[in-house]
């Protein structure tokens, strides 16, 4: 019995570490945005729930807003330690794609649920949403109505921006303008420039550090970023100004590197990204709006703006004109 006892005790020392040893070998490490690792963010939901799911680890590094993450990954190259991207969004597709960075993903997109029609066969969506400029209904009953009303606006009404060079929601705003004034932009941004309080480099800084602590009355976000202040907060102070051009609409896409040797264990979690265990934390931790239709909506978003029309600029004309559309836009805001 000993011996038995013995060889049973071996064998399963031996399997433990082959156990130890096959979790580390299947280990993805996922170069997404700040805040989606953050505490209140959707990475320390998902990560056990994955992890229980491939017998894997998954790391999470946490940089900067989409623009930054992309520019990270094309100075990386080859060299770069991701596996996976999480967190580039609609609008540097073209871009990011003409890297040759990036690989065809194994995802069946056809049921997902999206404003536009997706069949792009390397981004996988996992959430989307409309900008929106957010305002405090205590300090700012009356808000402007359309982005016309805003340009326009006294200069005492300050309001919050991100830098489009490295904000997703900046480069948003930049492209909400061009697609409602075209070549008139230069003049609108002109306009604008008198309200705005400050520019920052990300979304956080500006929303938690400066809108929340009460710098400004506005601040450029999302239509469904009041849902969070409602239904965990219980508090309705936060709402979003529908503007009557309509608002820009906001993709959030992941994708594979090419150079990643764990091409299969990265497509395991872009359909576990796709999956209603992963989706049904987007309301209230990204506050986003999920893609899976299989998602019970939080009650919140049935009090959230709708937008008068969905705005949109084709992704490759994004790519060829964004420098230019950055310059017009440093140019005007300088002056």
């Amino acid at each position: 019995m000993s011996r038995l006892t013995t060889l049973l005790a071996t064998l399963a020392l031996c399997l433990t570490a082959a156990t130890s040893i096959n979790a580390a070998e299947r280990e993805l490490t996922v170069y997404t945005y700040d805040s989606f690792v953050s505490e209140w963010g959707m990475a320390p939901k998902i990560k056990p729930a994955f992890e229980a799911q491939c017998d894997c680890t998954i790391n999470f590094v946490g940089l900067e807003d989409a623009v930054a993450l992309l520019q990270r990954i094309k100075l990386e190259g080859a060299n770069s330690k991701a596996d996976l991207v999480l967190g580039l969004d609609l609008n540097l597709i073209d871009e990011a794609k003409k890297s040759g960075l990036f690989s065809r993903h194994q995802v069946d997109t056809s049921k997902l649920d999206l404003p536009i029609t997706w069949s792009d066969d390397t981004f996988v969506p996992f959430d989307y949403g409309y900008f929106a400029f957010v305002y405090d209904t205590k300090a700012l009953p009356n808000p402007p109505t359309s982005l016309e009303e805003l340009i326009n606006a006294d200069p005492s009404l300050k309001v919050i921006i991100q830098d489009p060079r490295s904000s997703t929601p900046g480069l948003g705003l930049m492209l909400w303008m061009k697609s409602v004034y075209g070549d008139n932009a230069s003049q609108a941004w002109a306009k604008l420039s008198d309200n705005i309080l400050t520019t920052t480099k990300g979304w956080s800084e500006a929303y938690f550090s400066l809108f929340l602590a009460g710098e400004a009355p506005m601040v450029l976000s999302y239509s469904s970023s009041p849902a969070y202040h409602m239904a965990i907060e219980g508090n309705e102070q936060f709402q979003a100004a529908a503007f009557a051009e309509g608002h820009y609409l906001q993709v959030e896409v992941a994708a594979k590197l090419a150079k990643s040797n764990q091409q299969a264990l990265a497509d395991e979690f872009l359909n576990f990204m796709v999956s209603e265990e992963f989706q049904r934390h987007a309301p209230l931790t990204n506050v986003m709006y999920p893609v899976s239709p299989e998602v019970t909506m939080p009650k919140a978003y049935n009090k959230l703006i709708a937008p008068a029309k969905v705005l949109k600029i084709d992704d490759a004309l994004v790519n060829s004109q964004r420098k230019d559309w950055v310059k017009e836009w440093l140019t005007a805001m300088t002056q």
